[in-house]
């Protein structure tokens, strides 16, 4: 396998195993969103700043969805 290919490869195998973990801990975090969050870390983002984040933005979406509902 050339060099490119095996790290997409580990890459692929590493979000499959954070995907697990994620469904393990209930996170209702999908491939997409967690590949986005590892890449996020990785350029430096403070992983609880953007755990925080990701709660208050689904706080903002459920708040929105009750408004709808209720009109």
């Amino acid at each position: 396998m050339p060099p490119l290919e095996s790290k997409r490869q580990a890459a692929r195998e590493v979000v499959d195993i954070l995907h697990e973990i994620s469904i393990l801990l209930n996170t209702q975090l999908d491939r997409t969103t967690l590949s986005l969050c590892v890449s996020l870390i990785e350029n430096g983002v403070n992983p609880d700043a953007l755990a925080v984040l990701i709660k208050e933005l689904r706080k903002e979406r459920d708040n929105r969805l009750l408004d709808v509902a209720g009109e």
